[in-house]
């Protein structure tokens, strides 16, 4: 027999698919599927199957302490006992062992780790890799029919990284969770790799907070020759440079007077020049990301989708450094292919032209080619809506790098008036070039007049504007990526996931990314104590040793001494100042929570979470203030920078996926509750007949509205009403339950009819118990992928395990399967 091992087990069921022309059944193995053949079956992993860890006799947080952990020993553990177990009977029976895993750092890691369990149970058999970009049937068919072995080295050095983010993330997660009393789920993570990136963050912010705005001024006419009127900017000579911004107001003034008493112009100068727009080079991960980003596309959702469209062979691996086709693509050939799909035409135009000479970027390497589209093009309907806009951007940008420069005409006209001078800028596309079959970049054209020296133009009117300088910006997520990558800060596969946790632990809010108090005291206090922490130096130093495995300079057990050797210097620069560490850490977590004074006894108010988990706002000075304010009973608490002009309480926002809601003032709602009579607005279904009940709109403290029985708590009949907008009770009433239609006025020009609040809630109840469809993101086809995984309803889909889920079905990830779950849940 011979057993195929794949990273995922949708890459499995397709590699299994490609190589038995379509033959292949499933089986189950312990629980496992397994895709069968002949003589051939195929395994699909869940990533890491096995993971490093510390022994059991270091889990204990207050019996160890945390410097411990620099030289305790590493031992891997079985993760995913099921998949392991399988694959052990497996290899039991086979002759020859093919390994298919993804081909970089973490999966030829997890190759290796595959490879040692198959050697577990049987010494002699024969173990091959195989290696490919694409999961297409050229690619696979080619790769397997020209195996190679595993490369060990390549291995090591993500081996390593396991080991060194363990140890880092470890040791130090636990000093300063312990110095400042923080455990459970609010541990305090710091990592070896995402500290140094919150410090970018933190600094950019630091950066912000001490900026000093500046009062400038700019000056505009606007100048008419004949029937054409446009706009001319103000400049002066400052030093050999045209300067625009006036920064002495009387200088302003005066310009002003000048240009307003001259009422005409004469053009002094007209130059004209042709500019060529080069088109982009190819996708890397960097640009790629860079690229989605401007679609609206967070750097997680954007490599999410990306690996979605790799494992359903629609495009080649996404993660990838090289900007430079291989030599053996053939641009038409793949062109030609686009023929008669929504991209026709693109396609058909540069087909047409003479020369298909791509694009090269500056970086060349050896493992995968730029990110582009495989020969298996897809239908529209088979992609959801953001994997079509994903797919597209990728196809286009091939189609970029093949196509003619673009030219621009650049019109400069300057004016003079008074001694003033006025200069007028335009820029006309002349032939669009690329910009025709990649509609991403900003071609808008600003139109000047083709005019002539002396020409007198008329001044129509002035105009100056008082201005102030602009603080730095925040950096976007793929501008963040974007120097990280600069400074060696991570790799082409993990900086995405950086920037995640460093959400997920509470570090980064809002996008563009903004520090918490907590990331800011994290890193002020690494600064102080000890600055390799946030070191990128530190980091590059790393990556650089785990590169040097790889070149077989230097070996694993090398490299993790060196990282142990930096954590020990680290934990003697923190030793002795652990309680200050502590009161630092644990006044930046208050500072987080604190919303403002309490309007009993004047301390401050925080938000809190009770045992059972559930948030509130409660006063700093319990047990003697007891004052209490309820929060919503959805999602995570975010204390926004906002405040109340009423109580002077910082606004809240509840986390809660795409349903995330700004909650607002806790003490507002709390008022407008207590304030708000109950609208009655018709008989309650389940006691008005017996009882008397009536159905009434109800207001809570909580900021929750509902219709429910004024008999509430011997009936307790409700259904939800939307938290925000107006609602008003129409006239129209619901024949099935006689009860009046409301209609929600929020910010929307339209109100939303509402209607019947029963038949409201029932039709949404319908939607969360029927049909998968009824999800953004499922179509019919994903539908049947979802129902072949055995997920047949929502409820399903809600209960379903992210990871296990993606691994069942092709073309979606876990990050994917998460979304549609909150979107329901």
């Amino acid at each position: 027999m011979e057993l195929i091992i794949t990273e995922k087990n949708n890459a499995a069921r397709r590699i299994a698919d490609i190589l038995s022309d379509g033959s292949a059944r499933t089986e189950r193995v312990g629980g496992v599927d397994v895709y069968a053949w002949g003589t051939h079956r195929v395994i699909g992993l869940a990533g890491h199957v096995v993971g490093v860890d510390f022994p059991p006799e270091y889990e204990d947080w207050r019996d160890v302490e945390p410097a411990e952990l620099v030289h305790a020993p590493i031992e891997t553990r079985v993760t995913k006992p099921d998949i392991v177990t399988s694959l052990k009977r497996l290899a039991g029976k086979a002759d020859r062992v093919v390994i298919a895993t993804d081909y970089d750092r973490e999966g030829e890691l997890i190759g290796k780790e595959a490879y040692e369990l198959v050697r577990e149970v049987e010494e002699s058999v024969p173990v091959d890799r195989v290696r490919f970009s694409s999961i297409t049937e050229n690619e696979v068919k080619t790769a397997f029919a020209n195996p190679d072995e595993l490369d060990f080295e390549l291995a090591a050095a993500g081996e390593a990284r396991q080991r060194i983010d363990l140890l880092w993330g470890a040791a130090l997660t636990r000093f300063l969770s312990l110095s400042a009393g923080q455990r459970g789920q609010d541990f305090i993570s710091v990592g070896r790799v995402q500290t140094p990136t919150l410090k970018l963050v933190v600094d950019k912010e630091r950066e912000i907070q001490a900026f000093d705005p500046e009062t400038y001024w700019e000056l505009f006419a606007d100048l008419a020759g004949g029937e054409t009127t446009f706009q001319a900017q103000y400049f002066y000579d400052d030093d050999g440079s045209e300067a625009e911004r006036i920064w002495d107001e009387t200088h302003a003034t005066d310009a002003e007077a000048d240009l307003a008493g001259a009422g005409t112009a004469s053009v002094e100068s007209v130059r004209r020049r042709q500019r060529t727009d080069d088109p982009p080079a190819p996708f890397d991960t960097t640009q790629f990301i860079k690229a989605a980003g401007s679609l609206g596309f967070n750097a997680g959702q954007a490599m999410s989708i990306a690996e979605d469209l790799y494992t359903a062979g629609y495009i080649t691996y996404p993660r990838t450094d090289n900007t430079v086709y291989p030599d053996d693509l053939e641009p038409a050939e793949l062109l030609a292919l686009f023929e008669g799909t929504p991209f026709d035409e693109a396609a058909s135009s540069l087909l047409a032209g003479e020369d298909l000479e791509p694009t090269r970027g500056d970086s060349e390497t050896t493992d995968h080619p730029p990110i582009h589209p495989t020969p298996d093009v897809p239908d529209q309907g088979d992609l959801s809506e953001d994997e079509w806009t994903v797919y597209e951007l990728v196809t286009r940008r091939f189609f970029a790098t093949l196509a003619e420069p673009a030219i621009w005409e650049h019109l400069r006209v300057v004016a003079v008036a008074e001694g003033r001078s006025l200069k007028a800028n335009g820029k006309r596309l002349v032939e669009p070039g690329y910009h025709a079959v990649y509609p991403y970049v900003d071609t808008s054209e600003n139109y000047v007049p083709d005019l002539e020296e002396g020409q007198t133009l008329q001044i129509s009117a002035v105009d100056l504007e008082e201005k102030e300088t602009q603080p730095p910006r925040r950096y976007g997520q793929s501008r963040l990526i974007e120097t990280m990558e600069k400074l060696g800060i991570g790799t082409k596969s993990t900086r995405h996931n950086t920037i995640e946790k460093l959400y997920d632990r509470g570090y980064l809010e809002d996008d563009p990314p903004r520090p918490t108090q907590l990331a800011m005291a994290v890193v002020e206090a690494a600064e102080e104590y000890a600055d390799l922490v946030v070191s990128e130096e530190m980091t590059q130093e790393l990556e650089a040793e785990m590169t040097a495995i790889v070149e077989g300079e230097k070996d694993l057990e090398d490299v993790t001494a060196d990282s142990r050797d930096a954590l020990d210097r680290i934990f003697d620069l923190l030793g002795a100042s652990r309680a200050e560490i502590g009161d630092h850490l644990r006044s930046s977590l208050k500072a987080d929570r604190t919303l403002g004074p309490c309007p009993e006894c004047g301390r401050d108010l925080l938000v809190r979470e009770n045992r059972y988990g559930s948030y509130f706002v409660g006063c700093d000075g319990y047990p003697d203030c007891e004052f209490t304010a309820p929060l919503p009973n959805r999602g995570e608490p975010q204390v926004m920078d906002e405040t109340c002009d009423r109580h002077d309480l910082h606004h809240i926002k509840m986390l809660d996926g795409r349903n995330t809601f700004v909650h607002g003032c806790p003490l507002c709602q709390v008022e407008d509750a207590e304030s708000t009579e109950d609208t009655v607005i018709g008989p309650c279904p389940e006691c008005g007949e017996d009882h008397g009940g009536e159905l009434a709109i109800k207001h809570l403290r909580n900021g929750s509205r509902l219709v429910g029985c004024t008999r509430y708590p011997d009936c307790e009949y409700a259904v939800p009403l939307p938290r925000r907008g107006e609602i008003e009770v129409t006239e129209e009433r619901c024949a099935e339950h006689d009860l009046p239609k409301l209609r929600i006025h929020d910010d929307d020009d339209e109100p939303w009819e509402f209607g019947c609040p029963i038949c409201n809630y029932q039709e949404y109840a319908a939607r969360q118990n029927g049909d998968l469809e009824s999800i953004d993101g499922i179509g019919e086809k994903t539908k049947d992928k979802l129902i072949e995984a055995g997920i047949e309803s929502v409820p399903d889909l809600i209960s379903a395990d992210p990871e296990e889920l993606a691994g069942n079905v092709d073309g979606v990830s876990a990050d994917r399967i998460r979304d549609w779950q909150q979107s329901v849940g």
